[in-house]
């Protein structure tokens, strides 16, 4: 048997301490939680995410009654992106939450399905996507790609066709 150990490698950063685009960021997934659909959960999931090109685009969670058929943030405006800019490349993705029911002072990291789909478009791209994740007491994460969060990633390979 073998011992290995993994190690998670982030900032803490103040608001203060980002650079003007990520600042912008920040303020417009906080906006995005304001156009959130929780009526069920409560949660108001924002996110903003910059294009290699300079455009910027938003998502925010939308909750459906047959759960779990809603969708969150990251995936709205990943998708949104893919659609929109289908060979662009998203070099940074800034999420933020708020809840009138429940304290978010840490910042929330994105599910399971959305590091999944994060991890998806990286491949797709080449390139990681730089993370900024933001807590309610303005405590902000930075992550170097998705890697960081989910180092075991599912991974399909394409088989070649057999001829």
């Amino acid at each position: 048997m073998q011992h290995k150990e993994l190690k998670i490698v982030y900032k803490e950063l103040a608001l203060d301490e980002l650079n003007a685009v990520q600042k912008n960021l920040i303020k417009l997934a906080i906006a995005a939680t304001q156009q959130a659909y929780a009526p069920y959960s409560e949660f108001y999931v924002g996110c903003a995410l910059q294009m290699r090109t300079g455009e910027v685009l938003s998502g925010s969670n939308q909750e459906n009654a047959a759960y779990p058929s809603g969708l969150c943030a990251e995936r709205t405006a990943i998708y949104h992106a893919g659609h929109t800019y289908p060979n662009g490349t998203i070099i940074e993705i800034a999420i933020a939450a708020r809840s009138d029911k429940w304290k978010t002072e840490n910042p929330v990291i994105p599910c399971g399905a959305c590091m999944q789909a994060m991890i998806e478009y990286e491949k797709k791209q080449g390139s990681l996507i730089k993370l900024l994740l933001y807590g309610n007491d303005a405590k902000i994460y930075q992550l170097s790609g998705i890697k960081d969060l989910m180092p075991f990633q599912f991974e399909l390979k394409v088989q070649p066709e057999r001829g």
